[in-house]
């Protein structure tokens, strides 16, 4: 019997599910939420001359972010680690998966079988079985 882990994550939620066979039932495992998800990104301040700075790149909402990828890929690399799950299916935004994956181990990496940039955060029970089925049929 082979474990998947299943993720499915935008950069405010993120659910790890487990899933025993090909086509088997989701088993939520953890739901994850960012406490600072939200935050929307400040863009000015004031200089001497009383214009407007922008803040580089890595605003609070991006730092926020890159820890909250962390803290899913440490739970991830757990899982890979102590044999829980065999393989890691990654369904996430595109922003989230250009955390995630830096951030997941060699042997996390490696056990990566389907990557999906699709946002599935909002749906639940059979309709979220059904909309995970379709995104690794249309990522095979």
């Amino acid at each position: 019997m082979t474990t998947a882990y299943i993720l499915i994550a935008d950069s405010h939620r993120a659910r790890c599910f487990e899933r025993e066979t090909v086509g088997g039932t989701l088993v939520e495992l953890e739901d994850f939420v960012s406490p600072h998800g939200k935050l929307a990104r400040e863009g000015h301040g004031r200089t001497a001359h009383a214009g407007t700075q922008f803040e580089p790149a890595t605003s609070e909402a991006g730092k926020e972010r890159a820890r909250f990828a962390q803290q899913i890929a440490d739970h991830l690399n757990a899982a890979v680690a102590e044999h829980r799950a065999r393989s890691l299916i990654l369904i996430a935004t595109s922003p989230m998966l250009g955390e995630i994956e830096p951030r997941l181990t060699k042997a996390a990496a490696l056990a990566v079988t389907h990557k999906v940039d699709k946002d599935l955060t909002h749906f639940t029970g059979p309709e979220l079985t059904e909309r995970v089925k379709k995104a690794l049929d249309a990522s095979a």
